[in-house]
C-alpha cells in the first residue's frame, strides 16, 4: 500500500470515495435517462469535533428530454481548498420539484423542523430556504422552473415534509 492509499483510509478514505463516485454518476448523468424513479443513498458518520455527519445523493430523471440529475444532501461537503471533507453544522436537504397545474411544486425532508422554524427567500427563479429548530439546522437553494414571487407562494409541513407551493 502506497502512501497515498494509506491516506485515502477511515473517514476521508470513506468520504473521498463517495465523491468519487458522485463525480462518475455526474460524468454520466448525459447518458443515463430511462425515466425510472428517483433512487437514494446515503450514509451517517461521525466526525472527530462530534458532529454528525450525513452524506447522500439522490438520482433523478426528468421529464421529457432532461438528462438523469445526481443531486447531493447531506453536511459533508468538500472542502475547496484542501479537497478534504468537512462536516458542517447546517445540513442541505434532499428536495423534489414537480410541475402541476397552476402551481410548482418543492418538497423538501427536513426531520424536526415545523413550518413556523423555515424562513423564505425568492430572487426570479431561485428558492432559498433556512430553517433551524434546536441542533437541527437546514439550508437549501432550489431552482424554479420559472420566476416566482413570495407572495405567490404558500408552505405547510408535516412530520419534518415541507411543501412550498408556488403559484402560477
Amino acid at each position: 500500500m502506497g502512501s497515498e492509499d494509506h491516506k485515502n483510509t477511515g473517514f476521508d478514505g470513506f468520504i473521498s470515495g463517495f465523491s468519487d463516485i458522485l463525480d462518475k454518476l455526474n460524468t454520466l448523468s448525459g447518458k443515463l435517462a430511462d425515466g425510472s424513479d428517483p433512487v437514494s443513498f446515503s450514509k451517517e458518520t461521525k466526525g472527530k469535533d462530534g458532529l454528525k455527519g450525513v452524506f447522500g445523493f439522490s438520482l433523478k430523471v426528468g421529464l421529457g428530454d432532461q438528462a438523469l440529475r445526481v443531486e447531493p444532501f447531506g453536511n459533508i461537503h468538500r472542502d475547496e481548498e484542501t479537497g478534504r471533507p468537512v462536516v458542517r453544522e447546517v445540513r442541505e436537504p434532499i428536495a423534489d420539484v414537480f410541475e402541476e397545474p397552476g402551481h410548482t411544486l418543492v418538497v423538501i425532508e427536513m426531520p424536526g423542523i415545523g413550518v413556523d422554524d423555515v424562513e423564505l427567500d425568492v430572487r426570479d427563479d431561485l428558492l432559498i430556504l433556512t430553517a433551524e429548530n434546536g441542533e437541527k439546522k437546514y439550508c437549501k437553494e432550489v431552482l424554479l422552473p420559472r420566476t416566482c414571487l413570495r407572495q405567490n407562494i404558500s408552505l405547510s409541513c408535516n412530520n419534518g415534509i415541507l411543501e412550498i407551493k408556488c403559484i402560477h
